[in-house]
């Protein structure tokens, strides 16, 4: 929990650098394509810091997490297969080592598009879901861009704003919280985590 709690202050501290926003930017483009740890932390450190800037921290988490999607939709577009439903060896690297990401899982998501389509890719870019997964898959079984992209938007942008919205508006009160309990939240928040990839793999 020390580590952890190292982190935590060490993201905090972007919230005085220059560095923030593209730290924030590059973190949302990488976790909607293939990193494990979403941005909201950083997100909620940097508004803590300028709460003034809130809402230009959730545009530029949105655009960064828009834009790792489609690279994630890319992805799995040009480099997911080497011939007729064969995987490509991208994609068994992205199998073997990309947490939660498992061959199971990757046509369980496929059958989800099937069935809900738009609302999957929003429900996906909303919550705890890992987002990555659906990126990448739909791609890989060319779901419709314009659809694809729409959805992106739409659910990335009202995650990212109402978390922005909520630090700044009671922003002292939440850091309070934070501090007195952070290691009951670290639990809480590694639970959702990990949580998002049971819910795919068990429940969806």
């Amino acid at each position: 929990m020390k580590l952890v709690r190292r982190l935590y202050d060490w993201i905090l501290h972007w919230a005085e650098s220059p560095y923030g926003p593209l730290a924030l930017f590059l973190l949302a483009f990488a976790e909607a394509s293939f990193f494990p740890i979403p941005p909201d932390a950083l997100l909620i450190a940097l508004v803590l810091g300028a709460r003034t800037k809130a809402f230009s921290f959730a545009a530029n988490c949105t655009i960064g997490s828009v834009a790792g999607a489609l690279l994630g939709y890319a992805l799995g577009y040009f480099l997911w297969w080497s011939g007729s439903n064969e995987f490509s060896s991208f994609a068994l690297f992205f199998f073997n080592n990309v947490p939660g990401f498992s061959q199971d899982i990757f046509y369980e998501v496929k059958s989800l598009y099937d069935e809900w389509n738009f609302w999957i890719i929003f429900t996906a870019g909303f919550t705890p879901i890992p987002y990555k997964v659906f990126t990448v898959t739909g791609g890989a079984f060319d779901i419709n861009l314009v659809l694809f992209t729409v959805a992106s938007i739409i659910s990335r942008a009202a995650r990212f704003f109402l978390v922005a919205f909520l630090i700044w508006k009671f922003g002292e009160q939440i850091k309070g919280f934070i501090d007195e309990y952070f290691n009951l939240l670290a639990i809480a928040f590694t639970v959702l985590l990990i949580g998002g990839f049971v819910l795919i793999k068990y429940l969806l």
